[in-house]
């Protein structure tokens, strides 16, 4: 709560004025409580919108600039309730409480069976908004009716009472609320406490300003808004379960709420008894078992044609890939980092997805680790064969950081000469040129690159991004801030590329699109029996249409400027 107080406060024509320290002592009680709360309806809004949509930027920032403004109509509003303070502020309280505790919930229903989410979003934001601002200049009024002050005392005396609660509701939302109560719970739950504190202040410091009438009043309301919240919180796990069945075709068989994102995991059986498991990520769909093998055999297996014995894999939490890597028996070691522990402790434990990645996880050449991949790589020391980088979208400002030039510089840091990397890259149809900014992005960070795509039933068109290191003298790193990389020229000898740190020639016939020193778009020679690629498949793989051909003049994404966001969100818009 940030709203101007009004300097001088309008008393009552005859004010009953309660005295003594422990009456101001509960008024500024009741400023920190409101605080808190107000500051945690605001985070709510901003981190459901977060998971539901995705744009925690723009959501935020939504959500902040309606509240604030709203705050400014309501501190004006308020002016002429000064005269009746004390039941006009309980009022406020049970109606801020009622609408903030149940924000959560109903903006939930309109996302999940409305499709009503961004309207919904702002008159909810404006309500509050107008609600949490009317809240000071009364209680300025109130704090005035116990000792008159002069305006400044009056102001600071609020105000670091109102910092404070703020403070408090900040970290109490994602390390006490969020992790013990989950969103619509501990929305709920801090709608009572707000309920609590305002009706607690008015019928006990300022009872005698209350008619028989108003006290009548006020008690009915709050029991019906205690009923409603109270009755809500205990229906509220089955609402969840409903409301996220209502946004899945499938049935859902898994589902939780982790500190990082909403994982739910769905499982459906055709008539001729084939099932289809599938997992989603802030409802973004991972993969489906149907056809997971045709993304996870193209992301895989071309990486895996030359030395292999150490393999790093960045994301990839559900194990699937993993199971490709581990099929070559001369691979040593694979480290896997995930930022999620719950999706790996998904993968390792659920039948439904151990069986698909075969167990993956207790092979004991593989080392899990549960880390955020861009800091990982700030620390790692280490330098890997083959680099998989199973990335979610680029869709969020959590995700675009994984694809900037400054991460693809830390991974190319993490690889040994000849090693390769492959990044997955999403749509070449449906999203081009967030496909092909990724690809100048991985450039500028001094990866020679080949592009590929494939079909998938579940996904559409999906592309990769196949690449190999330029040699260090070819590129000028500046550390600091953010890095900046300059590539080489073209290497080629007698008309064929060659590899810029050493070896044979690496660009393979009918790449056109290949970068000079690229490595060749291959099969191992001794790769496994797949099921979705052979020699001509891959070869075709690497042919674009016309129309989804190289974009010229993309500039590269980086932590400064995440032009791959923009792209990503434009196009997907669309779809």
């Amino acid at each position: 709560m940030t709203a101007e107080p009004t300097a001088e406060p309008v008393e009552s024509a005859d004010p009953v004025k309660p005295r003594g320290r422990i009456a101001r002592t509960a008024v500024l009680v009741a400023v920190f409580i409101c605080a808190a709360c107000g500051l945690v309806y605001e985070l709510a809004l901003v981190a459901l919108g977060s998971y539901l949509i995705g744009d925690t930027v723009g959501q935020a920032s939504i959500v902040l600039s309606l509240m604030v403004f709203a705050m400014g109509v309501g501190a004006l509003a308020a002016k002429p309730l000064q005269r009746w303070a004390a039941p006009a502020f309980a009022g406020i309280e049970l109606l801020l409480a009622l609408l903030g505790g149940i924000s959560v919930l109903g903006l939930y229903a309109a996302f999940a069976w409305l499709s009503l989410y961004m309207p919904a979003l702002i008159a909810t934001a404006l309500v509050l908004g107008v609600l949490i601002g009317a809240e000071i200049p009364l209680l300025m009024v109130l704090l005035q009716r116990i000792r008159r002050q002069d305006a400044g005392s009056a102001v600071a005396d609020l105000f670091a009472a109102d910092y404070v609660g703020g403070l408090v509701g900040g970290l109490a939302f994602p390390f006490l609320l969020l992790p013990l109560f989950g969103q619509v719970q501990g929305a709920l739950l801090v709608g009572m406490v707000n309920a609590a504190a305002g009706i607690g202040l008015v019928l006990t410091v300022f009872r005698r300003e209350l008619s028989k009438r108003a006290t009548l009043l006020l008690t009915g309301a709050t029991v019906l808004v205690g009923g409603v919240l109270v009755g809500a919180y205990a229906f509220a796990d089955d609402f969840e379960v409903t409301a996220r069945q209502a946004l899945y075709a499938d049935p859902v068989v898994h589902s939780e709420r982790t500190p990082y994102q909403d994982v739910v995991l769905t499982e459906s059986v055709s008539l001729n008894g084939n099932s289809d498991t599938r997992l989603y990520l802030n409802g973004d769909l991972q993969f489906s078992s149907m056809d997971e093998y045709r993304y996870h055999e193209a992301l895989v297996h071309p990486a895996m044609a030359g030395p292999r014995e150490r393999v790093l894999v960045l994301g990839g939490g559900d194990g699937l890939a993993l199971r490709e890597v581990l099929r070559y028996p001369d691979v040593r070691e694979v480290t896997l980092v995930d930022l999620d522990p719950a999706v790996l402790e998904l993968a390792r434990t659920d039948p439904r997805v151990s069986t698909l990645n075969k167990d993956a996880f207790a092979d004991p050449r593989v080392r899990a680790i549960a880390a955020d991949a861009f800091s990982w790589l700030r620390d790692n020391r280490e330098r890997y064969d083959v680099v998989l980088v199973d990335m979610p979208d680029a869709d969020s400002t959590a995700t675009a950081k994984l694809y900037s030039t400054e991460f693809y510089g830390l991974v190319r840091q993490a690889m040994s000469d000849n090693a390769r990397v492959v990044v997955q890259a999403g749509s070449p149809f449906f999203a081009p040129k967030a496909f092909w900014c990724i690809e100048s992005t991985m450039r500028s960070a001094g990866l020679n690159t080949v592009p590929y795509q494939i079909a998938m039933p579940s996904f559409g068109e999906w592309g990769f991004h196949l690449a190999g290191a330029a040699p260090e003298s070819a590129i000028s790193m500046e550390i600091g801030p953010s890095i900046s990389m300059e590539i080489a020229g073209d290497h080629t000898t007698e008309g064929h590329p060659v590899a810029p740190f050493g070896g044979t020639p690496l660009a393979s016939a009918g790449t056109p699109l290949a970068s000079a020193g690229a490595p060749p778009l291959r099969l191992p020679a001794d790769a496994p029996p797949l099921r979705s690629l052979d020699v001509a498949t891959l070869q075709a793989a690497a042919t674009f249409s016309p129309d989804r051909t190289r974009i010229p003049g993309l500039q590269p994404s980086t932590l400064m400027h995440p032009t791959i966001l923009q792209y990503a969100q434009g196009e997907w818009a669309n779809y």
